[in-house]
Formats: C-alpha cells, sequence, structure tokens
C-alpha cells in the first residue's frame, strides 16, 4: 500500500512539479471514492494534474471543456435513430470514463451543471427513461476559476456538497518553477505508465473504508461539526453529509500513512480540503470557507477525549 502510494505521487510528480502534497490529497479523494473541485487561476497545472492521474491510475480518461452554450447531452449522450435498423440507439458521452475532467465547469450554465449530479451522487445516469450504470471507479474532477472572473456561473451549494474535497493547486515555490522553465512542456508529453490494476484500487478503496476510528475521535469530529452549527460566524453549519465526508477522508489519509486506525493528524490533514467549501460565513463575517477552517482549528482541541 505504501509502495503504491509513494509510486504514484512519484509519477505524477514528475509532470506536475513540486506539488507532492496536493497529489497526495488528490489520491486521498480517489480513494475516499469522492470527486474533486480544482479552485486556481488558469495555467495552474489542473488539467496537468488530472491526466495524470487517469494514466498512473490505469483509468480510461475523458475532458469535457464546459462553455455557456454546452449541453447536458453533450456530457451524458444523445438517443440517435438508426435508419437501417430503425430503431433509436443510444451514443454514449464522455461521462462514460472512469475519469471524466469537467474544465471550467462553472463557465457552463446550472442546468447542464446539474447533468452531473446524480452520476456523483449514485454511480448512474438516467437518460431516455434507461438507467445506465457507469464504469468504476467513477471519479469527477472539476475545474473552476475564481468566481469573480467574467463569464461564471457559481456553484450552488448543493453541487459543491457532492465534493468530497477541494484544492488549490497555487503557484509552484521557487526551484519547482525553475525546473519547469528550464525543461519548458517536455514533461507534459511524457507517457505515464499505470501503477495498479482496477482490481487493486477497488480493494485499496474497501481497506480505507474499513479503517478503524475510536469513540474519543469519532467524538472530537463531532465537536468539530458542533462547532459550525453554534459559532455566529456561521450562516450554515456542517451537514450530516460532510461530516461523513470527513470521516471518509481521514481514513484513507490514514491508511495512506501506513495505519489502520485514524489519530487526530489525519483529521487535520483532510480538514481544510474536505470542509472549506462546505461553510458559508455569516453576513457579520468577513471571511472565506478557509478562514472559517482556520477558526474552528482555533477553537476546537486538537487532542480528542
Amino acid at each position: 500500500m505504501q509502495q503504491f502510494i509513494d509510486e504514484a505521487v512519484s509519477r505524477v510528480g514528475s509532470v506536475l512539479l513540486g506539488k507532492g502534497r496536493e497529489v497526495r490529497q488528490a489520491l486521498c479523494c480517489l480513494l475516499s471514492s469522492g470527486h474533486l473541485l480544482l479552485e486556481d487561476l488558469p495555467g495552474m497545472g489542473k488539467t496537468t494534474l488530472a491526466h495524470a492521474m487517469a494514466d498512473v491510475l490505469g483509468l480510461s480518461y475523458a475532458r469535457v471543456q464546459f462553455t455557456s452554450d454546452l449541453l447536458p447531452s453533450d456530457i451524458l449522450g444523445v438517443s440517435i435513430f438508426n435508419r437501417r435498423e430503425e430503431a433509436f440507439e443510444f451514443r454514449q458521452g464522455p461521462i462514460f470514463n472512469q475519469l471524466l475532467l469537467a474544465d471550467e465547469i462553472n463557465r457552463a450554465t446550472p442546468r447542464t451543471q446539474s447533468a452531473l449530479l446524480e452520476a456523483m451522487a449514485e454511480g448512474q445516469v438516467s437518460i431516455d427513461g434507461v438507467t445506465r450504470p457507469l464504469p468504476q471507479p467513477f471519479f469527477v474532477i472539476a475545474t473552476q476559476n475564481p468566481i469573480h472572473q467574467s463569464g461564471t456561473y457559481a456553484l450552488p451549494e448543493s453541487q459543491l456538497d457532492r465534493f468530497l474535497m477541494r484544492l488549490s493547486l497555487g503557484y509552484p515555490d521557487h526551484e519547482a518553477e525553475r525546473e519547469l522553465l528550464l525543461r519548458g512542456d517536455q514533461q507534459q508529453r511524457q507517457e505515464l505508465v499505470p501503477c495498479i490494476s482496477a482490481a487493486q484500487l477497488a480493494e485499496i478503496r474497501q481497506m480505507a473504508a474499513g479503517v478503524q476510528l475510536s469513540d474519543s475521535l469519532l467524538a472530537y469530529i463531532q465537536r468539530l461539526t458542533a462547532f459550525t452549527r453554534e459559532a455566529p460566524e456561521f450562516a450554515m453549519g456542517l451537514s450530516p453529509r460532510g461530516g461523513l465526508a470527513l470521516v471518509s477522508a481521514a481514513r484513507t489519509w490514514a491508511l495512506m500513512s501506513g495505519r489502520d486506525y485514524v489519530v487526530p493528524d489525519d483529521v487535520q490533514a483532510v480538514l481544510a480540503p474536505v470542509v472549506a467549501h462546505r461553510l458559508v460565513p455569516s453576513a457579520d463575517y468577513a471571511g472565506d470557507g478557509d478562514a472559517l477552517v482556520a477558526l474552528m482549528q482555533r477553537h476546537v482541541d486538537v487532542i480528542p477525549g
């Protein structure tokens, strides 16, 4: 397990320089059976991360560029009349891949954005009255530009909640950027060899779900969620689904760290990417989701019990 994690992070890191922690968090999201939202400025490596993960994990991959004129059928697929057979036949859309990159998802209309909801929640899509299962594992990586940029539609809270994690890659550090400038985009064209099979990936997901969570750790997570529902800085508290997401990600992070039990550091490692996009500040509080996470960390004891 540990060898696979290190190898996967190393291979993705060969094309996405200087972002080892973010790569581990993205891998944690996939192994937790969740979906990932990447929010950052253009040109930060969001698409590179998605494509590299698909290659390293051996997943079928499709990229959809979301625009204002994109329709749900462009993602899900459409039934076309076959004159020879005198019957309609279904042509699958790009969503029928194991890893779907929804690029700049907030540039599409809410109607098109919502086409992903059933797929992300249940691993299936309903089209023309027929429910069609999606290939497993099914993993959505959506990217979005900052909401203040022109031509964007904010994702509603209900859709944000479908993403297990939200990450921001940010600018590379000095050494990573220097290597990137020297190498140009050659590393972008490397062919990455898969380091795991689909059966092994499914087994790791099952192992992550079975990682032990003590009563004291569960009490700690409950204190975190209760704080968001009681503190005046929050307009809405963390939902039960948000609490389940935190438990799932913490279990996976523990497994990735070589343990079969969760410790407080595992919760802290995934707290910001799991919780920040689910928190809404009150009208009297000037901070955003990241500031609210920092507020939680300051006011809730790190040591459970």
